[in-house]
């Protein structure tokens, strides 16, 4: 009996390309080769789709799109056809029946619902949220309306829209005067802390504002919340479970872009530094998230955790990184599941969604 053939899909237009690399070449290494067949798709900067056969190393220096057996790739929307097109040079295609698609993608575009709904077209099984659940949790302002209606405690926020950008200094100094200072500027619909801001003083309201507005049309501005940076992975369809709880101690003021993924100074520690009653709220609180903003397969879920004990969700991540210096893989095998079995399950899940569509 054949092995299910699992296409796993890497790069992007987003601003998070090269850290799509490091999380796919990981997972590449790591799916059980005994009991899947594994194909790669790249998807350059400028939204070029590559099928790939090379080694995941090639993947993770970035070297994968001179392979000379690299070709034009697409997925069928046809239900019918269930596969990738190779477009070969001599005019000729070539479909590659797919059973479960595999998107290790991070921010536009792989994130936020749109090739979720290139997926759901296609008929084919994939990991991850759908095309709902992910628009939910990557676009930052309707994150926070979900939670708030859902009764979960998040930051106060303020949205700048591109359109806003003519009376900048009137908006900010509403948005100052509202909040307080500091406070936390991020554009709305992008991930891994790209394009994220701390702003002290009106001025740097301004500029973090306007440099925001570089990755993105709408920019959220947050309060700031004081308190120890906690995270929970989740994992299931229907009947989700939660990991222990991580926690970031940055080396950086905040978690942001370069203590993330070019420091090694920032430490992850696992269990979080919090009492056992609190991790059990974080648990709780993660689930009720997931739940709300229609998550399914996976989700890492972030918060903040007062002085007081308070819990306060900062942020989820539909397709959290997957490096080898990622909290997602990290918190679960500290919980028990190894990196392989992880994604597995992941796939496991995905297949099982799929048979209920």
């Amino acid at each position: 009996m054949a092995k299910p053939r699992v296409a796993v899909f890497f790069g992007g237009m987003s601003s998070e390309h090269d850290v799509s690399l490091q999380s796919a070449a990981s997972v590449i290494r790591n799916i059980p080769q005994d009991k899947y067949e594994v194909i790669c798709v790249g998807i350059t900067k400028k939204g070029r789709w590559l099928y790939y056969p090379g080694s995941p190393d090639r993947i993770a220096s970035g070297e994968w799109r001179k392979d000379p057996d690299c070709c034009r790739a697409i997925l069928s929307p046809d239900p019918t056809q269930r596969g990738l097109l190779k477009l070969m040079e001599d005019g000729q295609s070539i479909l590659l029946k797919v059973d479960v698609l595999f998107p290790v993608l991070h921010g536009k575009n792989g994130e936020d619902g749109s090739i979720q709904g290139l997926f759901r077209l296609s008929g084919i099984p994939y990991v991850g949220s759908d095309v709902l659940g992910s628009a939910n949790c990557m676009d930052k302002e309707f994150t926070h309306i979900v939670l708030t209606h859902a009764g979960i405690p998040n930051a106060r926020f303020e949205v700048v829209r591109h359109i806003d950008a003519s009376r900048l200094d009137e908006r900010c100094a509403e948005i100052g005067e509202k909040l307080g200072f500091p406070l936390f500027v991020k554009p709305a619909n992008a991930g891994s802390s790209v394009g994220v801001n701390k702003a002290k003083t009106p001025e740097d309201l301004k500029a973090a504002v306007r440099f925001a507005f570089t990755h993105d049309r709408k920019v959220i501005v947050e309060e700031a919340i004081v308190g120890k940076e906690v995270e929970c992975a989740v994992l299931g369809n229907e009947k989700p479970a939660t990991s222990i709880c991580g926690q970031i101690i940055p080396c950086n003021e905040f978690y942001d872009y370069d203590a993330k993924y070019l420091s090694a100074a920032s430490e992850l520690k696992i269990p979080a530094d919090i009492p056992e009653e609190t991790a059990k709220r974080v648990q709780e609180t993660a689930l009720k998230a997931y739940r709300a903003l229609g998550c399914a397969g996976l989700a890492r879920i972030d918060f903040f955790v007062t002085d007081d004990g308070e819990v306060i969700l900062n942020e989820p991540n539909t397709m959290p990184g997957f490096t080898n210096i990622s909290m997602y893989p990290k918190l679960w095998a500290a919980s028990g599941i190894p990196y392989s079995e992880l994604i597995d399950r992941l796939i496991t899940l995905a297949i099982a969604r799929g048979e209920q569509a």
